[in-house]
C-alpha cells in the first residue's frame, strides 16, 4: 500500500493542482449518507421554526467527521509555535516579520510583541498590535541596519518564482537574503524558516534548500542555532538537525541568526 501510495502521489499532485482533488470529492462524497440521515432525524425531532429545515439554506460539512481534530497543518503548527516561543523567550517585545503566516505564528505573537508586518500583497485587516507596510523582500522599506529583531518563515524559498505576484527572478532568492541582511542591525536577530532536504526547484511552487545553501546566502551572519522538522514531523534540535535535514523529502529548516556587533 505504500508503494502504491508513492507511485500514485506524484500524478494525483499534478492534477489535483490543476482541476480538483479526487481523494479530496471522495471523502466528501463519503459524508452524503450522513448528511440525509441526520437531516432526516433534525427534521422529525426538530419543533422550533426559526431553525427549521430550508432547502435554500444547506451548507454541506457531514464529511468533517473523517477529517482529523483540529484539521491543522502539523508541519505549520509546530513550526509556529516553536519560533513564537523563541521569540517570547528572547523578551522582544517588536518584531518586524516578512511574509510569514499570519493566521498562525504572527497571531501568537500579537498577543504579547508588537508586529510590523510585510508582505508584496495587500492586507486588509486592523488588530491590535499589527502594523502592516506593503514592500517586496528583495526592497524592503527600511534603512540600512535599523531592524533589531526580524523574521520570515517559509518565505524566501518563493521569492522569484511569480507566485505571489512577485517579479520572476532565478536569483529571487539570494536578492532576499541580502536585503533581509541589509535591514538587520548590529547585534540584530533573523529568525528564518524555509523548505530543506534534496535540493531541488519545484516551478512555480518553491525551491527546497540544503542547509548549507542557506548558510552560505546568509554568510555574514553568525548561526546561532537550527533546528528542524523533519518528514515525519517530528522536531529535532541540535546534534544531528542538520545531517538529518539532507535525508529529507520536505522538511522545515528552522535558522537563528545573529548580526555580529564588529
Amino acid at each position: 500500500m505504500k508503494v502504491l501510495k508513492r507511485v500514485l502521489s506524484r500524478p494525483h499532485q499534478i492534477f489535483s493542482n490543476f482541476f480538483f482533488d479526487p481523494w479530496e470529492m471522495l471523502k466528501r462524497w463519503r459524508g452524503i449518507r450522513h448528511l440525509i440521515a441526520n437531516g432526516l432525524k433534525y427534521r422529525w425531532l426538530n419543533t422550533n421554526p426559526t431553525f427549521a429545515l430550508s432547502p435554500g439554506e444547506f451548507y454541506y460539512r457531514s464529511y468533517d467527521r473523517y477529517a482529523p481534530g483540529g484539521s491543522v497543518p502539523v508541519h505549520y503548527f509546530q513550526q509556529d509555535i516553536w519560533v513564537a516561543r523563541l521569540v517570547h523567550d528572547f523578551g522582544i517585545k517588536h518584531l518586524v516579520d516578512v511574509g510569514s503566516r499570519l493566521d498562525g505564528y504572527v497571531a501568537h505573537l500579537l498577543v504579547f510583541c508588537r508586529v510590523t508586518y510585510v508582505d508584496i500583497r495587500p492586507l486588509n485587516v486592523s488588530v491590535r498590535n499589527l502594523e502592516f507596510i506593503a514592500g517586496n523582500i528583495t526592497q524592503l522599506p527600511f534603512p540600512t541596519g535599523s531592524v533589531s529583531c526580524l523574521s520570515s518563515l517559509h518565505v524566501i524559498e518563493h521569492i522569484g518564482l511569480g507566485r505571489y505576484g512577485d517579479p520572476v527572478d532565478p536569483d529571487g532568492h539570494v536578492k532576499a537574503a541580502t536585503e533581509l541582511c541589509r535591514v538587520l542591525a548590529l547585534g540584530g536577530t533573523l529568525i528564518l524558516s524555509t523548505v530543506v532536504g534534496r535540493e531541488r526547484l519545484c516551478f512555480d511552487g518553491h525551491r527546497i534548500f540544503k542547509p548549507a545553501t542557506i548558510q552560505a546566502m546568509f554568510q555574514d551572519l553568525t548561526l546561532e542555532s537550527f533546528s528542524l522538522i523533519d518528514d515525519a514531523e517530528k522536531h529535532l534540535t541540535e546534534p544531528g538537525a542538520l545531517e538529518r535535514a539532507l535525508k529529507c523529502n520536505y522538511g522545515c529548516g528552522i535558522f537563528v541568526f545573529k548580526k555580529n556587533q564588529s
